[in-house]
């Protein structure tokens, strides 16, 4: 039986054998032979599923057919199979079904259901004009360099890639070239900020500004939702600004002999991109290993439910943290800004987090038996930076096995979809259980 979330899971992997067979072909490749099998699949899943490791140098070696095609699977795979079927039945006339309501209901993570065509458009829209933006910000910095048509396509790319969370860059050394350039470095942060924090967030901070310009007189009243997820990600802003700043302060091969306020520049843009997005300004592999382990931690939480990036999510940390509160307080009821948060969230957001973990867990220990030459602290770090759709590497994704890299194509897929959606996938609709069985007390603790 073809459910809503086998669906979503076979819609990503046509999206993933359709971009792999293009990406084969001899004219995507810029020596115009056929591109190994392999790489292929790499490329094609690390571009639908938005996560960014690469197993070779895109700008290089790929043509600009080889490039159109990694640029449409990000697209494709930011908003989502679902969003862009449904954006294509839109177009043709057709209405959607209450199946296809529920797809688009379970692909973003949303309570909505009755305006499913409107919702549609008006994040196909928004997508739109945040990548147009960005891409007219960027062209300053590379006008001057690569000349008007050249810094158009690069513009485009990368703002596409950011706004996306993907991180592919078409320069060899991502963006270190532009560390130190604060423009291009703020462009970029922003547009992973805002792909990264959920059409809803966006949303209601749009009318909660358009009711301010317009001066009306109600009052835009938050949800519990925007509370959460721009207070959480603010943290986790500051404090990897402050940890990657401290850590790496004295790092010869990182941060050491800049200005503070290049320092300060880089350690903001690491904290940003190292939430969601693959894109560097340093020399990840020769960070400390304190560092990598702040990174991972940041890696492993990602983005905000409703957008392009992945992860345990923003809510589900803070779920987490306010029912270890509340547990800790003697407390029955998880309330966060004057709210209850109902106890299915609460099972929901401990089910994310135990599977997720047990996910790292088991693709760290595969590829370990792999590539037994590679250290422990570079394995974890990849696979949580695949597991949560990043894409930042120590540096060696090329160097992996066969093996190795099919572990990580299957962590990125896992990753891109979701686990709970994926076991849903698997083991099918639950049935409703006929028997309640007595409570009984256990010793916890």
């Amino acid at each position: 039986m073809m459910t809503v979330p086998r669906t979503i899971c076979i819609g990503f992997l046509a999206l993933i054998a359709i971009g792999t067979l293009l990406l084969m072909l001899p004219f995507a490749t810029a020596s115009g032979e056929w591109t190994n099998p392999l790489v292929a699949i790499f490329t094609a899943t690390s571009a639908v599923c938005v996560t960014g490791l690469i197993v070779v140098d895109t700008g290089s070696y790929f043509s600009s057919f080889g490039q159109g095609i990694v640029l449409m699977l990000i697209q494709l795979g930011g908003l989502g199979y679902m969003t862009a079927t449904t954006l294509l039945l839109l177009l043709i006339g057709r209405k959607l079904c209450l199946k296809d309501r529920l797809a688009i209901q379970q692909a973003m993570d949303t309570a909505e259901l009755a305006n499913v065509n409107a919702l549609v458009v008006s994040i196909i829209s928004m997508t739109f004009i945040f990548e147009l933006t960005g891409a007219f910000c960027l062209m300053p910095t590379f006008t001057p360099e690569f000349g008007t048509g050249r810094a158009l396509w690069l513009s485009i790319f990368h703002s596409i890639s950011a706004f996306n969370n993907a991180g592919f860059s078409l320069f060899s050394d991502s963006l270190v070239q532009y560390a130190e350039n604060a423009w291009p470095m703020a462009v970029i942060s922003a547009l992973i900020i805002i792909g990264g924090i959920g059409y809803q967030v966006i949303m209601e901070a749009f009318m909660w500004a358009k009711a301010r310009i317009t001066r009306k007189k109600e009052h835009t009243i938050f949800s519990l939702h925007f509370k959460i997820v721009t207070s959480t990600t603010l943290i986790l802003l500051v404090l990897g600004t402050i940890a990657f700043l401290f850590i790496e302060f004295d790092n010869p091969a990182t941060l050491a002999g800049k200005s503070f306020g290049a320092k300060a520049l880089l350690a903001g843009f690491q904290s940003v991109v190292m939430r969601t997005a693959g894109f560097n300004s340093i020399d990840i592999g020769a960070m400390e290993t304190s560092a990598l382990f702040v990174a991972i931690a940041l890696m492993f939480v990602g983005a905000s439910p409703g957008s392009t990036g992945g992860g345990i999510k923003t809510t589900t940390v803070r779920i987490l943290l306010m029912s270890t509160k509340a547990a800790l307080q003697g407390k029955e009821e998880v309330n966060c800004y004057q709210r209850q948060i109902p106890v299915s969230r609460i099972l929901k957001a401990l089910s994310v987090v135990v599977a997720s973990a047990v996910s790292v867990v088991i693709i760290t220990t595969c590829i370990s038996l792999s590539d037994p030459e590679l250290t422990f602290i570079s394995i974890l770090f990849e696979s949580v930076s695949a597991f949560a759709t990043v894409g930042l590497s120590t540096g060696i994704t090329a160097d992996l096995s066969t093996w190795g890299q099919i572990f990580i194509i299957v962590t990125m897929y896992i990753g891109r979809v979701g686990i709970l959606l994926l076991m849903s996938a698997l083991l099918g609709d639950p049935s409703p259980s006929v028997i309640r069985y007595p409570e009984e007390d256990l010793l916890t603790g």
